[in-house]
């Protein structure tokens, strides 16, 4: 018998007529819309003349619905005071105000409220980005915040939701106590036992005490040092063992024999075998693929497959990173941001355990020269069938401009459509928030207002964060809020047109950099007004059938009993 379906929607908005008929041609558009929303969030770095790699990295946010009132809401990580000079295992300081993590709770009429004190949710340690998901299994998200640790400073911070009403700080019982400067994590039930675990990349070893005097010998002065400079370290694997406890399998998984610079991570199912795959950007070191033995063991072979360097065979300097089907042929892409001069990533599933490097053929890399992209967001914003990628863009150094002219700190974002075979910019239609430079870091996609079109939320360094309204002219549209026994993450929703073609998605809440996003499906289905049938595909491999559901809604299903 099926699980019962239940729909969920803005009233007065999420059924209006003019949602369920694409227009001849449709059109994305956003609008700022922070302070109406009510996002008061300002990222603190805390920059010292010293200049500490960690200064310019942070800025993670993460859309979850934490209290399960069926409204998204926005988590912000921030910094932590550092000293000048910051003795090496001293931690950051975070008990001002002005760095506090935030937490914004989605009011549900376009506005939200800063319950950070309620919640809990303060947080310690110089923060980075965030991880969402359920956990222990109790139907409420439980939020990861990682860290650039030091010494003895842990570098992760596990928060258990207690029924949507406090977060409370269970790193220690879990068993993460991870040391080192942890940057993008991931939840996935990569052993499909039905319990989340948890993977943790980490970008180098880096010491405070340590100073390398990066700059002092040009005239620009000190700058952020190159992470060339520091070695490699390997990202972490934590097995769920059920009953709140975490246990580190890093070495017997394979993960842990292969060293990087860890920035960015997506999970998907890149071959299609059902279990899910693990993608790492890496900062000027090959880019990392682990393909899951369906054993519990990992393979790297992000060289074996074709997505581990350039056309020219050299690194580049990986940090964002979005794993998602853009040419529309059902395989997961890979897209990836680096630093300016560099040329963004694109790398096309073949299938096969196959990638080929298109950034030129796409057009892509004459569009991203000169940005230095962190977040990357590939969703379908306009509903037409067809994604496009959100990015956000600002140069690492500060100081750029004094010995590269040409390329600018703060950057603007940028909206390019994947159509045909290549990319273009349509920012210049896009909205005027396109035209603001800044020193964009971390962005998450998400249905704010629950209107059937997909929202961004933005951290920039020492900046304002912004909220960036989907205002677009599209299709059709139908959203699956998937709860299954266990956390839905993983799983794969698809809805047959009234001509046969097909539209999927999985609920993957990873990618993007320090960020994690909606895990809810949405699909655009451009003109079509209804579909034929739906089908969900849950992370241990059931497959259950829906029907013809009603468009324009997002309906919540639960996965049947066994």
């Amino acid at each position: 018998m099926a699980a019962p379906v239940r729909t969920l929607g803005w009233p007065g908005i999420g059924l209006l007529p003019l949602l369920l008929c694409a227009p001849a041609e449709a059109q994305v558009v956003f609008e700022e819309a922070t302070a109406e929303a009510g996002l008061r969030f300002v990222h603190h770095g805390s920059p010292t003349p010293r200049k500490y790699l960690p200064e310019t990295m942070s800025g993670g946010v993460a859309i979850l619905d934490y209290d399960r009132d069926g409204w998204m809401d926005v988590f912000f990580v921030n910094g932590a005071e550092l000293l000048y000079p910051q003795p090496q295992g001293v931690e950051p300081n975070k008990s001002s105000p002005e760095f506090w993590n935030r937490m914004f709770r989605n009011r549900g009429d376009g506005t939200f409220d800063d319950v950070t004190e309620s919640v809990g949710l303060e947080g310690r340690g110089y923060g980075m980005g965030a991880a969402v998901g359920d956990v222990d299994n109790d139907g409420y998200p439980d939020l990861l915040v990682t860290q650039a640790g030091s010494g003895s400073v842990p570098a992760l911070t596990l928060y258990r939701n207690e029924g949507g009403r406090r977060f409370r700080d269970v790193t220690a019982e879990a068993g993460l106590a991870a040391q080192g400067w942890a940057t993008s994590a991931a939840f996935l039930d990569y052993d499909r036992d039905g319990l989340l675990d948890l993977f943790v990349a980490r970008y180098m070893d880096y010491r405070f005490d340590i100073d390398h005097g990066c700059g002092l010998e040009t005239p620009a002065g000190r700058a952020y040092c190159h992470p060339d400079l520091f070695e490699p370290v390997p990202g972490l694997l934590f097995h769920n063992e059920g009953g709140g406890r975490f246990r580190d399998v890093s070495r017997e998984s394979g993960i842990g024999a292969h060293p990087g610079k860890g920035l960015g991570v997506a999970v998907a199912d890149f071959d299609g075998d059902g279990f899910a795959d693990i993608a790492v950007a890496n900062d000027s070191h090959p880019q990392f693929l682990f393909r899951n033995q369906g054993d519990g063991t990992f393979s790297e072979e992000a060289t074996l497959s074709g997505c581990a360097y350039d056309a020219d065979g050299r690194e580049f300097a990986g940090m964002g990173i979005s794993a998602a089907d853009l040419d529309a042929d059902g395989r997961p892409d890979l897209f990836i941001t680096t630093l300016s001069q560099q040329r963004y990533a694109y790398f096309r599933n073949l299938g096969g355990g196959l990638f080929d490097y298109q950034t030129d053929a796409s057009g892509l890399g004459t569009l991203t020269r000169l940005l230095a992209g962190w977040g990357v967001q590939a969703a379908d914003f306009d509903n037409d069938g067809r994604r496009e990628v959100f990015l956000v863009n600002g140069h690492v150094m500060d100081t750029i401009e004094r010995s590269q002219p040409h390329v600018q700190y703060l950057q603007a974002p940028r909206l390019l459509r994947f159509a045909g075979e290549g990319f273009e910019d349509v920012s210049e239609t896009a909205g005027p928030l396109f035209a603001v430079a800044r020193a964009g870091r971390g962005a998450a996609v998400g249905d704010l207002d629950n209107d059937g079109d997909l929202d961004v939320v933005v951290s920039n360094l020492n900046q304002p964060a912004y909220l960036a309204r989907n205002q677009s002219r599209g299709g059709s549209w139908i959203a699956f809020d998937l709860r299954g026994r266990a956390d839905a993450i993983g799983a794969k929703a698809t809805v047959v047109l009234p001509d046969g073609t097909e539209r999927s998605g999985t609920a993957a809440p990873s990618g993007s950099y320090l960020s994690s996003s909606d895990p809810r499906v949405y699909l655009g289905l451009g003109e079509a007004e209804t579909i034929r049938a739906a089908r969900i595909v849950w992370p241990d491999g059931r497959e259950q059938d829906l029907g013809a559901l009603e468009t324009g809604k997002i309906h919540q299903i639960r996965e049947p009993e066994r």
